[in-house]
């Protein structure tokens, strides 16, 4: 074999040593503070020796620390930097929507993308389905808090003190008797239960839609994406499908932006 195909053939192999220290670091992950050597190796699948070994030469790149006084192991200071470059770098909308265009894409229904803006829920990306729909989406159009499913889920999410003013306005906008008070703690409860909001001709007769929320580790205000769908083309079985992979979707879109799995569910 000639040494650029020695070269080839290493590269595609790649450094196992890497990937065995990042199961050393994926078990500090999975601890969820500081651990004792024999957790790490349970966690890891090592022996205790070898996962010293992989733990020195992390604590020496500051990937990984030891506390002096418990001997129990965490993140290192170079990691947490990197953690936190990562972050920075990250557009929490900009991923979201490339996810949402896969859901829309997966399932052929319409989907959006929205964020609390200063006046209430604002769409930030509309694509649309191979299914048609009755009206025309343009970025920037605000949702109602209270008819979209969308807008539910802000009610559900954001501290109460956020939604207030933007809250009071669609109650004067729809009719205070129509949403008492209680009505609107019921909808919020039901929704921080299901996860995820469903709403039919809320906004436009013969419309439905089910939104659920993105979180993100360095914004506190969630995202919301929402399929849009005609109610007539979407019997339980397809709801449920749908609802299916939108909670999917939102797991792996608030898992990609920094939230554990358990939090982001």
């Amino acid at each position: 074999m000639s040494e650029s195909e020695q070269e080839s053939a290493a590269e595609r192999q790649g450094i196992q040593s890497v990937e065995l220290a990042m199961r050393i670091l994926r078990a500090l992950e999975d601890g969820g503070g500081p651990m004792p050597l024999s957790e790490i190796a349970e966690r890891s699948g090592f022996q205790p020796n070898k996962a010293h070994r992989y733990l020195v030469s992390l604590v020496r790149s500051g990937l990984a620390s030891q506390s002096p006084k418990t001997g129990r192991y965490d993140f290192g200071p170079a990691m947490r930097r990197l953690g936190a470059e990562s972050l920075r770098r990250t557009n929490e909308v900009s991923v979201a929507s490339d996810y949402a265009m896969r859901l829309r894409d997966a399932c052929g229904h319409s989907v959006n993308l929205s964020v609390w803006g200063e006046d209430g829920p604002v769409v930030v990306r509309w694509d649309y389905g191979s299914h048609a729909l009755p009206f025309n989406v343009r970025v920037g159009a605000k949702l109602p808090m209270l008819t979209s499913s969308g807008g539910l889920i802000f009610l559900a999410y954001l501290p109460e003190s956020m939604s207030a003013a933007v809250l009071a306005a669609d109650r004067a906008r729809l009719s205070a008797e129509a949403y008492s008070e209680a009505d609107i703690n019921r909808k919020r409860q039901e929704v921080l239960q299901a996860g995820y909001a469903v709403t039919s001709g809320g906004i436009i007769p013969g419309v439905s839609s089910v939104a659920a929320p993105v979180f993100s580790s360095v914004d506190s205000l969630p995202l919301a994406i929402t399929v849009v769908f005609p109610a007539e083309d979407v019997d339980k079985a397809e709801l449920e499908k749908v609802t299916a992979a939108l909670l999917e979707t939102t797991r792996t879109v608030s898992n990609e932006l920094g939230v554990s799995s358990d939090k982001a569910s």
